[in-house]
């Protein structure tokens, strides 16, 4: 039986759609993040070394990193299913989007959690110009700028096609469902980017994506 330790509020909830996009069978161990720090608790340390989520146990196997776990998936339990055929330039565009998604769309997202997040630290009155300043300057000349110009390529990717890898739904597009919730979640999508707006609305309609958030619980993007 495969097992997702679920972490609340994490990229583990794209795990569970992806296991209802293929009707497997599967059991859900929640993990609850520490309510000060809001990180994975120490008991998934257990599970990987590591001590986060997602990751999956299936018997004896263990797999971490949402992009390793959903070829897994797909690869020994999809029987073909959202994964275009070798060799075909869907199949192609599908490995770029698995890639893409935590290699190039995620840091610069990741950055501008981390520095809205130095604005608002508490620090000595004295520090608070340089920290925001410090904020300011890197969102301006990297955050910003990237995160453009990769909405920009996304919006540009779906101007003939409903989803990332072709015209057929793939696992592929569950794994770029986080970052691009993220990005909606935090401001950067909007009416600047409708095609990527609606597949957000595509993907969310779906009855495998809303039995996963059944089975998950609350999902709420941290900011």
């Amino acid at each position: 039986m495969i097992t997702v330790h679920h972490l609340e509020h994490s990229r583990s909830q794209r795990v569970l759609w992806l296991l209802e996009e293929l009707g497997l069978p599967y059991e859900v161990k929640r993990y609850a993040r520490d309510r000060k720090t809001m990180l994975a608790p120490p008991e998934l340390a257990a599970v990987h070394p590591l001590g986060k989520s997602p990751v999956i146990t299936d018997g004896d196997v263990v797999v971490a990193e949402s992009g390793a776990i959903v070829e897994y998936l797909v690869d020994t339990h999809g029987g073909g299913r959202l994964k275009p055929a070798a060799g075909t330039p869907a199949h192609r565009q599908y490995i770029y989007w698995l890639h893409f998604a935590e290699g190039t769309a995620m840091p610069p997202l990741l950055m501008k959690l981390v520095f809205d997040k130095v604005r608002s630290a508490k620090m000595p009155f004295f520090a608070k110009p340089i920290a925001r300043g410090i904020a300011d300057q890197v969102e301006k000349s990297f955050i910003r700028p990237n995160l453009a110009r990769q909405f920009a390529f996304m919006e540009a990717e779906l101007a003939n096609r409903d989803w990332f890898a072709g015209s057929d739904f793939s696992a592929a597009d569950v794994q770029m469902s986080f970052p691009l919730e993220a990005a909606s979640a935090r401001g950067g999508l909007g009416q600047a980017f409708p095609r990527l707006t609606a597949w957000l609305s595509r993907i969310h309609a779906r009855p495998a994506y809303q039995r996963a958030l059944e089975r998950g619980g609350p999902y709420k993007i941290l900011d």
